[in-house]
């Protein structure tokens, strides 16, 4: 069986999955690893990533989502507000009604993801509030996230190839 493994990542999060990914996996096996290319439609498998754009995938790669059409779909990703599995599974399913009815997804994994220091000096910026002290211990609390338990558990969710 092929796989490919095609991501978006802005902040490196989510290409640090991809890669875990790709060495978990037999490299004989992989026919694409990078960002959206119609190349990586030939695999058998898709391993499709993406960074959380308001609750959802962004655009580039909900149009490659839309592809997928009988495919064998394993979803994952990264969001920078975490914690919580029940909105990381809100955010799965927004990206997963993406794919085509034909598209068969047979897992799913997300995390939390550090996101960049202006975030943060935007956050700091807003004027005092219980809303303004819990972005910002959010924040902190994803600085070291994909952690090594994070990409343990995304090994561990991998369904055999």
């Amino acid at each position: 069986m092929t796989f490919a493994i095609v991501y978006v990542s802005r902040t490196g999060n989510t290409r640090l999955l991809a890669e875990t990914i790709r060495d978990s996996l037999p490299k004989d096996s992989c026919l694409w690893c990078g960002g959206p290319d119609d190349r990586a439609l030939a695999a058998d498998r898709l391993y499709l990533g993406f960074w959380t754009d308001k609750g959802d995938c962004g655009p580039e790669m909900a149009e490659f989502l839309a592809k997928a059409a009988g495919k064998e779909v394993f979803l994952f990703g990264t969001a920078g507000f975490g914690g919580a599995p029940e909105y990381f599974e809100q955010i799965l399913a927004r990206a997963a009604g993406h794919l085509p009815a034909s598209a068969r997804l047979i897992g799913r994994f997300m995390c939390q993801g550090r996101m960049p220091q202006a975030v943060r000096d935007r956050y700091a910026a807003l004027p005092e509030s219980p809303r303004r002290a819990m972005m910002l211990e959010n924040f902190d609390r994803a600085l070291p996230h994909p952690d090594a338990g994070d990409l343990a558990a995304l090994k561990a969710a991998l369904p055999p190839l």
